[in-house]
């Protein structure tokens, strides 16, 4: 296989995973986000993310982006069980994705943050949940401070990339899933109606928010 092969191999084995990925996204939000734990859930949930870092890893995408699409498959194959041990290290598993997108957006922007209308809108967000959700969390208190912090570094450092706006939406999209699923968790009652919107509703955003990530800065050029 000449070199020009072998880079056409690895651009269409990036689309076919990056395509296996959104059908598995897909398949997820309209059938499993919103049921009881089960198997083929978390096979399912576990598909896109990996599929989208094996796209990246193959077309010699950004390290960075490969290891926290990793381990945001870890923690969507942890937290599609039950459980408050299983809830931890989805957690954990999650606030070292944030660690790892945190340092990729200040690698590439870092600069102008401050300058943008969102700073103080995440800033604030970060503060009110000192009102509206930590008073809520009981034992895992210091834990879920603890994880909303990395969540707002993580999109403040985005605000740098302006020059990479999917990359930007997609954080942002990220915050808000997040959002929504500790309303969901420590806000909610169980077994609700809203539980239904709100899970297609946190897949979503997450979802979506992910691979707006990895269109934007899971390579040197932008995926579109």
């Amino acid at each position: 296989m000449s070199v020009i092969e072998e880079i056409a191999f690895r651009q269409n084995l990036r689309l076919i995973l990056l395509a296996v990925g959104v059908l598995a996204a897909l398949i997820y939000g309209a059938f499993y986000c919103y049921r009881p734990q089960s198997l083929a859930k978390s096979i399912v949930k576990t598909i896109p993310l990996l599929a989208w870092a094996g796209a990246v890893a193959i077309s010699f995408g950004a390290g960075t982006i490969v290891v926290a699409l990793v381990l945001s498959a870890i923690g969507d194959l942890v937290l599609s069980r039950d459980g408050e041990r299983p809830f931890l290290w989805g957690l954990a598993a999650f606030g070292l994705v944030h660690v790892a997108y945190t340092v990729h957006f200040w690698m590439l922007g870092g600069s102008a943050i401050t300058a943008s209308l969102l700073f103080p809108a995440i800033v604030a967000l970060g503060l009110s949940t000192e009102i509206w959700l930590s008073p809520y969390t009981g034992t895992l208190r210091w834990i879920v401070r603890g994880y909303v912090v990395l969540i707002c570094a993580m999109g403040v450092a985005a605000l740098g990339l302006d020059m990479r706006v999917w990359a930007m939406i997609g954080a942002m999209g990220f915050i808000l899933s997040d959002t929504i699923l500790a309303m969901q968790l420590f806000r909610m009652k169980p077994n609700t109606g809203l539980h239904h919107l709100t899970s297609v509703a946190v897949w979503v955003f997450y979802a979506v928010g992910q691979f707006l990530i990895v269109a934007g800065v899971g390579w040197q050029t932008p995926l579109f």
